[in-house]
């Protein structure tokens, strides 16, 4: 095994923590505060190419493997979660889905401009809609209803906690359409966001990863073509799982960078600040915090990168990307804490980052499938 990053990934690297420095951390405490989407930073992730790494150039994308997607995340995700969950929901669930899955006139007509996530100068990113208000871990519960039509369907139904749920300008929409085949029935379908009878609901007032667009999405009488099903008929649970295994990558990726955002303030810190004479650094109590951290971000590092491993050599990372997530989720979330420990009544205010690193972790052990799930799937693969 080689552990090395190769000279292009580290060039990604350098890239990536460069932009978080120099674009997504002035005004993030701001954009946090006020609930501001971060469409200038999100545009500048799509001039660096980093809206569709993992696709075709053929399709606009830039043809990069799922390692260097991850190490991107976690730099993004060390300064500003609210940004990489854009990039995150754009490359693993909607690219993704449909270049795999989706036909060749789909990938021209959506793909190529997802990836390059922008049509006509303008933003052009996509959203999952898989959730309900009674479909949440139990996604084959779906009560969005696609009513079979001859040649189109009629879609009825509401979607909650959508990611770039009003920035977005395309939607992958699971709906059931037969009721009597269960998760067979469901399709997944392509609707765009300026469809007549699509509704957005207002943006979510969140704890944590505030910038990012979460809104409820309701369709009244929306027409679909089926040249926009994704799939054969009764497709659309299996497109689903399939490409939640992917997102969950980038959401262990940003969990990571969470993780180690708040340690690298951390360490910052104790070496700057000084209690009964010297760096807290120095002290036995604060050292063995810090040693707990690296650790345990080191872990989830070679997690996150053997998941993306597994899914760049086409083995089945259905079980590695469920142990990375769940592993650096509750990494993040209990170095985040540790952190705030650290700063003391520092770590309590704005100024210093590691709350809202805090409050943004928390919603990586839920999103994509709560740490609950995950142990079901890691449990089921052991019988």
């Amino acid at each position: 095994m080689n552990f090395d990053l190769t000279e292009e990934q580290l060039m990604i690297q350098q890239a990536a923590r460069d932009f978080a420095n120099n674009e997504c951390l002035p005004g993030v405490i701001e954009r946090d505060e006020k609930m501001i989407f971060p469409r200038e930073q999100v545009l500048h992730l799509a001039e660096l190419g980093f809206l569709g790494m993992m696709v075709s150039p053929k399709y606009g994308g830039s043809g990069m493997d799922t390692t260097s997607y991850v190490i991107a995340m976690e730099e993004i995700s060390k300064i500003d979660a609210s940004v990489s969950v854009c990039m995150s929901v754009n490359n693993s669930l909607v690219c993704w889905g449909l270049e795999a899955f989706g036909t060749e006139e789909q990938k021209q007509k959506y793909l190529t401009p997802l990836a390059q996530g922008k049509k006509d100068d303008e933003l052009y990113i996509g959203a999952f809609l898989l959730s309900e208000p009674e479909a949440g871990s139990d996604a084959t519960s779906q009560q969005t209803l696609a009513e079979d039509m001859g040649d189109h369907y009629l879609v009825n139904g509401t979607k909650n906690w959508i990611t770039n749920g009003s920035s977005a300008s395309v939607y992958l929409v699971m709906a059931q359409t037969d009721r009597s085949k269960g998760p067979r029935g469901i399709n997944a379908l392509i609707i765009e966001k300026n469809c007549p009878g699509v509704m957005v609901g207002p943006k979510e007032n969140k704890m944590g990863i505030r910038g990012s667009d979460t809104h409820s999405i309701q369709f009244t009488d929306v027409k679909v073509p089926k040249d926009n099903r994704i799939g054969k008929d009764g497709f659309g649970f299996k497109f689903a799982m399939q490409v939640l295994n992917g997102g969950r990558i980038g959401i262990a990726a940003q969990a990571l960078g969470i993780a180690a955002g708040a340690y690298e303030r951390s360490l910052q810190y104790a070496t700057q600040r000084k209690a009964f004479g010297e760096p807290i650094i120095n002290h036995q109590a604060i050292q063995f915090k810090l040693a707990d951290m690296v650790t345990r971000i080191e872990a989830a590092r070679l997690m996150v990168h053997k998941a993306a491993a597994d899914k760049d050599a086409g083995r089945d990372y259905s079980i590695s990307s469920a142990m990375a997530k769940v592993f650096a989720s509750e990494t993040a979330m209990w170095t985040a804490t540790e952190a705030v420990q650290i700063h003391g009544g520092y770590g309590y205010v704005k100024e210093y980052h590691v709350e809202r690193m805090m409050r943004d972790a928390k919603i990586t052990q839920i999103y994509e499938g709560t740490s609950e799930v995950q142990r079901i799937v890691i449990g089921r693969s052991l019988t």
